[in-house]
């Protein structure tokens, strides 16, 4: 027995708005839903991850999830939530950026079965380009009153005297272009619901109106919350920027990082949505990590499962590793498998002192090491002092003031790392 995926999604907490007879069309038998993807960029980040995670599910549930890649969209730009126009890509950018973002859709999406629900990825610049002016405006646009678009919120804010910047003729007419998506694929796919961010639904709504009129028939609408901390601060986004899910722009150390630090209301909700767990394994987790709630199990299993899903076991396997390496869990070896990447990343921000590889293939004493030749250490004699007290280690293994570093304790043949106590680090970088 297939799931209900409107039931689905309900308890997971990703429905905001659902049109009526929504669920009922979807029991009747195999259905095409689709999701537009921005192609402005050659990764999806993890503000996309809602609406590939609805594909999955109505996937999962035995329904055809179509993933629309925005080319024309993309060329234009789209007003829902946003106060600029954004940049427009050529054709050859487009087609570079649908074919990493199918890469990646692949992780969650079946394309290549043989199954009548096997996942299509489709591109809205193929039907659109040839599209004249004249023939759009003839053909689409004139189904469609200036009352109906100005009525939309996405429209309304733009428009409205807090709005210094007004709206372009090529904005104000997305709606119809994303309608006609719609219109285009429930005649081509079967495709009879399309599904978006809750800032989606007026879009959306338009394409269901296509249908009705042009189409002669109907079309259906689910949208999903915007996703917000509960701090208020922007999901998906940290100081350095969008958290992607292209290892090159995000590394996995940073992406698990990002769901480990989830507070506990949002991990709550975010486990839910962001994995594919069953109910009863989450209400087992939320009862744990309430009983011990200082264990966080729950960011635990939210930050494995999903960087497993967008990485791999291995980069997830790492990650850990290299999170018990900054809180002292760690040894020497462990250290030396992180790969420079990683260990960059895991040691960010903290201070380094460069010096000569001739220094360490001589032999580095531990007093050029803390002071003379890095100024970690404020003098010759604080650090001999630090060094009687035993609160120094190299590469997380205690060391007094006969050691000497050598090239053998390098870490990537170039890094040595130095603690003085639980709470200061050093990066020795040798050049």
């Amino acid at each position: 027995m297939k799931k209900n995926f409107v039931e689905e999604l309900t308890w997971r907490g990703m429905i905001h708005d659902v049109m009526p007879g929504t669920e009922e069309h979807l029991q009747e038998g195999l259905r095409a839903a689709y999701v537009g993807i921005d192609p402005t960029a050659d990764s999806l980040h993890i503000g996309h991850l809602v609406g590939v995670m609805m594909l999955r599910h109505f996937q999962m549930c035995g329904h055809k999830p179509v993933a629309l890649v925005g080319g024309a969209t993309g060329m234009i730009g789209d007003p829902s939530g946003k106060s600029n126009e954004r940049n427009l890509l050529d054709e050859a950018t487009l087609l570079h950026n649908q074919n990493a973002l199918k890469a990646q859709l692949s992780r969650f999406l079946d394309f290549d079965s043989d199954s009548e629900n096997a996942a299509v990825l489709v591109n809205n610049y193929d039907w659109m380009k040839n599209f004249s002016f004249l023939e759009f405006i003839r053909d689409v646009g004139k189904h469609i009153t200036v009352n109906y678009m100005m009525s939309k919120d996405s429209v309304k804010k733009r428009l409205s005297s807090d709005s210094s910047e007004g709206m372009s003729f090529t904005e104000f007419t997305y709606q119809l272009v994303q309608g006609y998506d719609f219109l285009h694929l429930y005649r081509e796919q079967n495709c009879t619901l399309q599904m978006g961010g809750s800032d989606q639904w007026g879009n959306i709504t338009t394409g269901t109106e296509l249908i009705r009129r042009i189409g002669d028939g109907k079309g259906y609408a689910l949208t999903c919350p915007l996703i917000t901390k509960a701090d208020g601060t922007k999901f998906g986004k940290t100081e350095s920027g969008n958290i992607w899910l292209d290892a090159e722009r995000t590394s996995p150390y940073k992406f698990y990082q990002y769901w480990l630090n989830t507070s506990d209301e949002d991990a709550e909700r975010f486990i839910k949505i962001f994995t594919f767990l069953p109910k009863e394994e989450i209400e087992a987790l939320v009862a744990k990590h309430q009983e011990e709630p200082h264990l966080r199990q729950l960011q635990r299993k939210l930050a494995e499962e999903i960087t497993v899903m967008v990485h791999s076991r291995e980069d997830y396997d790492n990650a850990v590793k290299a999170s018990e390496v900054l809180f002292g869990k760690s040894t020497a070896q462990d250290l030396k498998s992180l790969n420079e990447a990683t260990f960059l990343d895991v040691f960010e921000g903290v201070p380094q002192a460069k010096v000569n590889r001739e220094d360490v293939e001589h032999g580095l004493d531990m007093i050029a090491a803390l002071s003379a030749k890095t100024d970690f250490l404020k003098s010759n004699g604080e650090a001999r002092r630090a060094l009687k007290e035993n609160s120094i280690s190299v590469n997380k293994e205690k060391v007094g003031e006969d050691f000497s570093i050598t090239t053998n304790d390098l870490i990537n043949d170039k890094y040595i790392i130095i603690n003085k106590g639980k709470r200061n680090t050093y990066i020795i970088k040798v050049e």
